[in-house]
């Protein structure tokens, strides 16, 4: 450790101990953990264990499933003791947090066999390690420090997976400075490869959004005992259905504790605004939890406006709690719910819809129920009217809202109401134009909620990188402002300078609209990586563009017979007829809605064929009578959709999906991002549409893409204008990314820095001087410079509106050849240094232990291994071809793109064993390389039996049980060094030296695939 390591470890303990930690400096190995454990554990429980005893609990609680280790830190458990009784115990005291002991331990190591890493700060809560504090002297990238603790945990005798350690809740990095943190997982939820997945790394921020770095400013607010006990009971979640530890982001937290006071205080009603893509689900969810405990509330339902949003928000509650709330089918099921009992019953998710017609006496239900002298809704839940209620409201702002309002308010006097908005509706945008053309007017947040409990806004997002900037290509001819005669002669008596007025652009020709899509398509959704949405003004606007498509995709093919045609679906609702599923998805849909009023039966006919295409496509049965089945269908693909190179070209993406209303607003897939925009748009429905393309994913999506057709520029200034908080003044800048030239320039400098660096060490500034630099010190300065060359290149991939002058720039001043080159470059030279990262006693000023390198930068979406084998089929083939490439040029190709990493010495070498002019199927490749990588794994694994004294077969059948099960057993690896008879530390070093030449060759064999327990030796 350094002497300024040792000085922020010094000055952190000092500070926790003024924030009453006890500081137990005894504490420095495994030995000493256990013991501090058990004494705590017998206070807290009121027992005495025995030594066995405490030996058989201490192996029954250590769980190396991160997830269920969490489960059993927050439960009540239970222990058989020796005779036979059982014990009732917890690990902590779960009803009050703030009651347990808390202790800072600091250097411990826990394996002293097998590991040289020592932990800098740990916390116990009542013995149990639950956060650790990992100190840095560089300004390390959080990526990079997420990845150096996964490096930890994968650690041979790492103590993660077989000590107390298994119970660490969080993970905190700093520099002193800069602090961060995040949830422990399983490994699975970190991937740092082509096919990047992290969990997200947070900031702590204050209640309006200052961000709190200083470690000690850090530890006033986040690790005061009681507020780092309410941080792990109440704020992280635990989602059973993917096995993950979820912890709350601080707007989030601020949120829950609002309308938590708010009730508690009895404070009327209020609302948070929380920008859409902020987690609104997660927040609205933790309070609904918080308030199924509290015995003031008798009920809370959390309502939203549409049946799918119903679904959707009732499988989040579910995800996060499985089961915690029930489906309402109908409108008496929610009503036999809302007079329940039972606990289960306590948070209730519904439809405004439903809890409208409960509420509605005219309605035909209780008019049926009158007549037949039944009670209607209304009267049955009477016995609920003075009951406090507590209502939370999703999107609050619907149009429908007002009424519904006004009559929970007077059947409910008692109700407190909570609204989410991620669009408040003010004075600018509370006036809208009805499908018939006449004015309504929407009733104001502030009117409907009395008062803003929380806002963190879109601008705040953005700023956080929770959610992406926008880059808006406009199309058409811009509007001209112009001022009417009327204004001016009322301007000129008046003396006031007249108030400027857009003219209305004339809607663009949707063929020109279909050819421009077609143009555009590839390079805004990065090489068809993502998919988009195209907003239309009308279903027989929709019903023409799925024409169109359908048209000039086959004039594409007829023309070029390697086009790839687009997936393109679309989705609009039928007319109602009476179906009550449909009525409720379009009570939110005035568009469709008005638009089913007139010749019903001809769309009804479109959509039925767009349903048969549909069908055919993707191999489905749906019918139009279960339309919201097919609705939910085109929604899964979108969100399922995978951007790996194995999954991007599969048949069931949806490239393009067609919408009049729909997917809209409330629709989250982090896949989507490209909206095409041929519809009038403002104000929250303009904010919404184009929030359906920014939720963040990796640096392979840098932007949420527009394209309006509509050129409605004054209509997004305003909508910025109004959403974007106390920002309003740069929140334009915050919002859209960098314009063209400006990344251009940023790119020519980037550039620059390479040539300057290159200079700097004697070499030409191109790709195979890479190789004379001397020095991992030199390359690691490399890896940093050409990775941001290579960030503003993807950006500038996606930039649809560049001129051929600027594309000619960029290629000018980076050739393809060049830029291929220098790709393939970076690629082996940071395979040579991740070998050197996370290795023990690596020295943590290293410029390579801190090297991030973001290779889903160098993941390229177009080559995969079906595209690699079909252009080897073409390259050997001696037949005359203009998309023909040289040996070499696909070498190149191979070489520059992370996605074949693993696989591509295997590839280049089977290249050079084919022979020029062989005419083989493409078919006959794949086979020939299996067969290739066969035997020349083969032949790996007999050299490696040689180097390490094992026979050959024994070998094989060792490697064939792993790749069998997919499941790295220990014990096997000691069977197979048995006959060695080596003394058990020789064994353990003889084993390491093994796995090290193993490793690479299992994880070739794997493809991708995750080898359970393999982690350790990587």
């Amino acid at each position: 450790m350094t002497i300024r390591e040792q000085q922020i470890e010094d000055a952190l303990i000092t500070k926790l101990k003024d924030l009453k930690y006890t500081y137990r400096e005894d504490i420095r190995d495994r030995t000493a953990l256990e013991q501090n454990f058990r004494e705590k554990f017998e206070a807290l429980n009121r027992v005495n264990l025995t030594d066995a005893e405490f030996a058989r609990l201490r192996d029954e609680i250590v769980n190396p499933d991160v997830f269920t280790a969490a489960k059993t830190l927050r439960e009540r458990n239970t222990f058989q003791r020796e005779d036979g009784t059982p014990l009732q115990y917890t690990l902590v005291n779960i009803k009050d947090w703030c009651k347990n002991e808390f202790e800072v331990i600091n250097q411990l190591r826990i394996n002293t066999d097998n590991s040289n890493h020592r932990y800098d700060v740990i916390l116990l809560i009542n013995g149990v390690p639950v956060v650790q504090i990992e100190l840095k002297t560089l300004d390390v990238s959080p990526r990079r420090a997420m990845e150096q603790i996964v490096e930890y945990k994968n650690e041979s005798g790492n103590g993660y997976t077989n000590t107390l350690m298994c119970f660490m809740q969080l993970f905190i990095v700093s520099n002193e400075n800069k602090t961060r943190y995040f949830a422990n997982n399983h490994n699975q939820h970190f991937s740092f490869n082509a096919d990047e997945r992290f969990l997200p790394v947070y900031e702590l921020a204050s209640e309006d959004n200052k961000k709190i770095n200083h470690l000690h400013d850090f530890a006033d607010h986040f690790l005061a005992k009681c507020t780092l006990g309410q941080m792990i009971s109440r704020y992280m979640v635990l989602v059973a259905s993917e096995q993950k530890l979820m912890i709350m982001r601080p707007y989030q937290i601020y949120a829950v504790k609002a309308i938590v006071d708010c009730i508690h205080q009895n404070r009327g009603n209020g609302y948070i605004w929380h920008t859409t893509g902020s987690g609104k689900t997660l927040t609205s969810f933790k309070a609904s939890t918080l308030l199924k405990d509290n015995p003031d509330i008798d009920k809370c339902l959390f309502v939203v406006d549409r049946k799918d949003l119903d679904r959707q928000t009732r499988e989040e509650f579910n995800k996060f709690q499985d089961g915690c709330v029930e489906e309402n089918t109908n409108t008496e099921t929610l009503v036999r719910r809302m007079l329940s009992e039972d606990y289960a019953d306590k948070v209730i998710v519904t439809t405004i819809q439903k809890l409208g017609l409960a509420l509605d006496e005219t309605s035909k239900r209780n008019q049926a129920n009158k007549q037949k002298g039944k009670q209607t809704y209304k009267q049955r839940l009477e016995p609920l009217r003075n009951q406090r209620m507590v209502f939370i409201f999703d999107e609050c702002h619907r149009s429908q809202f007002g009424d519904n309002h006004q009559a929970i308010k007077s059947f409910f006097p008692n109700a407190q109401l909570f609204g989410f908005t991620g669009t408040p509706i003010f004075e600018e945008n509370a006036t809208y134009k009805t499908i018939d053309g006449t004015q309504a007017s929407y009733k104001t947040t502030k009117d409907i909620f009395q008062k803003e409990l929380h806002h963190y806004t879109i601008t705040n997002a953005i700023e956080d990188r929770n959610v992406l900037r926008f880059h808006i290509d406009y199309f058409g001819e811009k509007p001209k402002t112009i001022e009417s005669e009327a204004s001016e002669d009322k301007n000129a008596k008046t003396g006031k300078k007249p108030k400027p007025q857009t003219q209305k652009n004339k809607p663009p020709a949707p063929e020109a609209v279909v050819n421009e899509i077609l143009d555009k398509h590839n390079a805004a959704t990065n090489q068809r990586r993502f998919n988009a949405v195209l907003a239309t003004a009308s279903i027989n606007h929709a019903i023409e563009y799925t024409n169109l498509f359908k048209q000039a995709q086959a004039q594409k093919q007829a023309e070029d017979e390697s086009y790839r045609p687009l997936n393109i679906a679309c989705v609009f609702s039928p007319p109602a007829e009476g179906n009550k599923d449909v009525q409720q998805i379009q009570e939110d849909l005035p568009q469709e809605k008005a638009d089913n009023q007139t010749e019903p039966e001809k769309k009804k006919a479109a959509l039925k064929a767009i349903m048969a295409d549909f069908n055919t496509q993707y191999g489905t049965n749906h019918g139009i009578n279960e339309f919201d089945l097919y609705y939910q269908d085109v929604q899964q693909r979108i969100k399922d959709q995978k951007y790996s190179n194995k999954d991007y070209l599969h048949k069931n993406k949806i490239d393009i999906v067609i919408v009049v209303d729909m997917l809209l607003t409330g629709f989250d897939s982090k896949y989507l991002n490209t909206l095409y925009v041929d519809k009038n748009l403002k104000h929250h429905g303009l904010i919404q549409a184009f929030s359906r393309t920014n939720r963040v994913l990796n640096d392979t999506k840098p932007h949420g893409m527009i394209l309006d057709f509509r050129y409605q520029e004054q209509a997004v200034n305003e909508a910025i204008a109004l959403f974007s908080g106390a920002s309003r003044d740069k929140a334009k800048e915050i919002w859209l990314v960098d314009p063209a030239p400006e990344v251009i320039k940023q790119l020519d400098g980037a550039v620059s820095q390479l040539e300057k660096f290159m200079d700097s060490q004697g070499l030409a500034c191109t790709p195979e001087e890479v190789n004379n630099l001397k020095g991992d010190a030199a390359r690691a300065e490399f890896i940093n410079h050409f990775k941001e060359v290579q960030r503003l290149k993807t950006q500038l991939d996606q930039y649809t509106d560049l001129s051929d002058e600027q594309k000619g720039k960029v290629k000018e001043r980076l050739p393809e050849e060049q830029l291929r080159g220098f790709k393939g470059m970076y690629l082996e030279t940071a395979q040579r240094l991740k070998t050197q990262q996370g290795k023990g006693g690596g020295d943590p000023d290293d410029p390579i232990q801190q090297l991030d390198f973001e290779l889903v930068l160098f993941a390229s979406a177009v080559i995969d291994y079906d595209y690699i084998m079909g252009l080897i089929a073409k390259t050997i083939d001696d037949t005359p071809s203009k998309q023909k490439m040289t040996r070499q040029q696909l070498i190149d190709l191979i070489s520059s793109s992370a996605n074949l990493m693993d696989e591509r010495d295997d590839i280049v070498d089977y290249i050079s064993s084919l022979q020029a002019g062989e005419k083989l199927s493409e078919k006959a490749i794949r086979e020939g390389y299996d067969k290739f990588k066969a035997e020349k794994s083969a032949k790996e694994l007999v050299a490696i039996a040689e180097k390490h004294g094992l026979t050959s077969e024994a070998l094989q059948s060792f490697v064939d049980v792993i790749m069998d099960r997919m499941i790295f057993d220990g014990e096997q690896l000691t069977d197979l060094m048995e006959p060695l008879e080596l003394g058990w530390k020789a064994r353990r070093e003889a084993e390491l030296a093994l796995m090290e030449n193993l490793v690479p060759l299992l994880n070739k064999l794997a493809q991708g695939r995750d080898i359970s327990g393999l982690a350790a030796y990587e």
